[in-house]
């Protein structure tokens, strides 16, 4: 039997857990449609989820549609929670794009079609509400056009618009307006097509170009739109969206007798604190008691357990079939983006011989823009302390991007943040599932640091002011924009031991997570440039004197003084994050609202007009934009409506901000020192 691994992704509120209630019953799977409302879906499992009427945490449910097993995974679509879609991307073989008949295209709707064209994803578009009051057809369309992708094309329309009774009118081989509507699109990357087109538009069959919209549907050139009622059942069965899954989605038959190669895209934790991951397995079969390797650093672990999604349900099994979706137990070191790779071999379990790792089917990039908001969490109660850290960082085990920064001296760990509304979630969270009351300190913005210049710094063995067994030489400049941290050598591989080498390399690591004013520096070059060491020295006993001889943690304490006196004389600019913003006011409200953007740093790109409605875009700083949307509905009289998402750092003009340090702060050598030299 073939399979899919389908996404459903949306703005916030456009219907996507609703849509995945009536695919569920449309399949069989469940005699009663769920209510977001009343806290009944399959999908929204969580507590907190049923009370919100949101999707908080990504969720799989198996089912059949012909002879075609869908792996549905429902993510969310409130920009907060955009990590759990981010994770969710590596393994889908297609999505549905959901869009609200009467809010139309919205912010989050073109960040997710933004990505999913550049990563090449098929994708069908759904097209909900149709039977709420204010729904659109034709104006809608052109938006999706227009805003998303030239490449959408109706499938059909619907009679009874805005009403209750709204239905799907499928468009078949007499509809000549589908069929020029279809070659006209279809054209663009078909040129027999093209040509066919050109001499006779009449000799394309309807069952030739529905066949050829397949195969662009399938390499994501074409987008299918459909349109619809979750809530009613409209244009899902039948000739509707569960049609076009089947027929326009690229499911696939996998090799079960392959070498095992998977993904893990999201980790959780049961009760008795034993994790668990979820897998989507692309080739090969995995089985109880298999050793894997799995991750970039080699780890290996058996498989305890497992369980496979089927037909609306999680149940236990023996293995784990290629094309599948399944959770793993007994991978302790597992996290979110691991490469699974294929059982250890008696040979090789335990004798630590190189063995293969599981393929290329995921990338380390991020496809969405990185958390720009951090804000401390306290305690309300200070014996809480440990508790707290212990239960933040294994939800960060399950959403990495949390990026947890811990202050040792203040007693305090930090979060990054997408929203408010993460926050929120994260509160509730520590209080229900851990029994933790805590509270937040204000919302900041995240800056990071780049080098302006070049500067260099050493410091040799045995020499003042130096008081570590070691030669550090270091060289710091900048590099383009967005090549992160790299580390060169200008010194012999071979000049001393492999492990001083790594120790200096993952100290300049941890040492740029804070610059010159505290935030992380990113876009350089770092390049070692002298080192030495004592050589191992023992008394007459043969007993090892650490005072005399070299070890990894000379260089690691060495390190941190040695880079920032390069930084120092290289000099950092501070960036801020700044977002690109598009605004649609009334005309007459332009002359109120551009004096706020201008107080606000906002940088207008263009503008124009279209009817009576003005659209501005260009540039504002993440720390103003909720200052904007607050602002906008008195401004407007409750008609402006703002999109606004990452797009880039650019350096902060006036006041550079800074940020506390967490570290023993190797740019004050004597307080360094004074903890270092104690700790030693």
């Amino acid at each position: 039997m073939r399979t899919l691994n389908l996404g459903i992704l949306a703005h916030v509120d456009a219907g996507k857990t609703s849509l995945t209630e009536r695919l569920l019953h449309t399949a069989g799977v469940i005699d009663e449609i769920g209510s977001v409302d009343a806290g009944s879906t399959l999908t929204d499992s969580l507590a907190l989820e049923r009370r919100r009427g949101i999707t908080i945490k990504s969720a799989v449910v198996s089912f059949a549609l012909g002879d075609v097993t869908v792996n549905l995974i429902d993510t969310p679509g409130h920009p907060d929670f955009i990590a759990e879609v981010e994770r969710v991307l590596h393994v889908l073989d297609g999505a549905v794009l959901v869009v609200s008949a009467v809010e139309g295209v919205q912010s989050q709707t073109r960040v997710l079609m933004r990505t999913l064209r550049r990563l090449r994803i098929p994708t069908l578009v759904f097209v909900n509400k149709t039977d709420r009051r204010g729904a659109r057809y034709g104006p809608l369309l052109r938006d999706l056009a227009t805003k998303l992708t030239p490449g959408v094309l109706a499938m059909g329309t619907v009679h009874g618009l805005g009403t209750p009774g709204a239905a799907w009118l499928p468009y078949g081989p007499r509809d000549a307006a589908f069929r020029s509507a279809a070659a006209e699109l279809l054209a663009e990357h078909d040129d027999a097509l093209l040509a066919a087109y050109v001499e006779d538009e009449t000799s394309l069959s309807y069952s030739v170009l529905r066949d050829r919209l397949a195969g662009q549907s399938t390499r994501a050139l074409a987008h299918p739109v459909f349109f619809g009622s979750a809530i009613t059942g409209a244009g899902v069965g039948g000739d509707g969206l569960a049609s076009g899954i089947t027929r326009l989605l690229p499911a696939r038959d996998a090799d079960t007798g392959a070498p095992v190669a998977g993904t893990v895209f999201k980790v959780e934790r049961e009760p008795s604190g034993e994790k668990t991951a979820y897998v989507r397995l692309f080739s090969g079969t995995l089985r109880t008691r298999d050793r894997l390797r799995f991750g970039h650093d080699g780890c290996e672990g058996k498989v305890t357990a497992l369980s496979v999604f089927d037909r609306g349900t999680e149940a236990r099994a023996a293995a784990l079939p290629a094309g599948r979706i399944g959770k793993v137990w007994g991978l302790a070191e597992v996290r979110v983006g691991d490469a699974i790779g294929p059982p250890l071999t008696e040979a090789e379990d335990g004798s630590g011989a190189a063995g293969p790792v599981a393929g290329d089917h995921f990338t380390d990039g991020h496809h969405f823009a990185p958390p720009t908001l951090e804000t401390v969490t306290v305690p309300r109660r200070a014996a809480d302390r440990g508790a707290l850290h212990t239960a933040l960082t294994q939800l960060a085990e399950q959403d990495p991007l949390i990026n947890l920064r811990q202050d040792d001296l203040r007693q305090e760990i930090s979060v990054s943040l997408y929203g408010e509304v993460q926050k929120e979630v994260i509160q509730a969270t520590l209080a229900e599932e851990y029994g933790i009351e805590v509270g937040f300190r204000e919302t900041t913005t995240i800056c990071l640091e780049r080098p302006v210049g070049t500067g260099t710094a050493v410091e040799f063995l045995k020499k003042d002011p130096n008081p570590f067994l070691a030669t550090v030489g270091l060289r710091v400049g900048p590099a383009p924009v967005g090549s992160g941290v790299d580390f060169r050598l200008d010194v012999e591989p071979g000049s001393m031991p492999y492990a001083f080498l790594k120790a200096v390399e993952e100290t300049v690591a941890r040492t740029l997570s804070q610059g010159l004013r505290g935030w992380r520096v990113t876009d350089c070059v770092v390049t070692m440039t002298h080192s030495g060491y004592a050589a191992r020295q023992s008394h007459a006993h043969a007993v090892f004197d650490k005072s005399m001889s070299s070890t990894a943690g000379d260089f690691r304490n060495l390190t941190p003084l040695v880079l920032m006196s390069a930084l120092t004389e290289a000099g950092t600019r501070v960036h801020e994050p700044v977002h690109r913003f598009r605004l649609d006011i009334p005309a007459d409200a332009f002359g109120a609202v551009l004096p706020v953007l201008t107080r606000l740093e906002a940088v207008p790109r263009t503008s124009r007009t279209s009817g009576t409605t003005y659209v501005l875009e260009g540039d504002i700083p993440a720390a103003r934009v909720h200052a904007l949307e607050r602002r906008l509905p008195t401004l407007t009289s409750g008609e402006g409506v703002l999109e606004a998402a990452f797009d880039h750092y650019r350096p902060v003009r006036g006041e550079i901000p800074s940020r506390p340090r967490t570290d023993h702060n190797p740019l004050d050598r004597k307080e360094y020192l004074l903890h270092v030299m104690r700790r030693v």
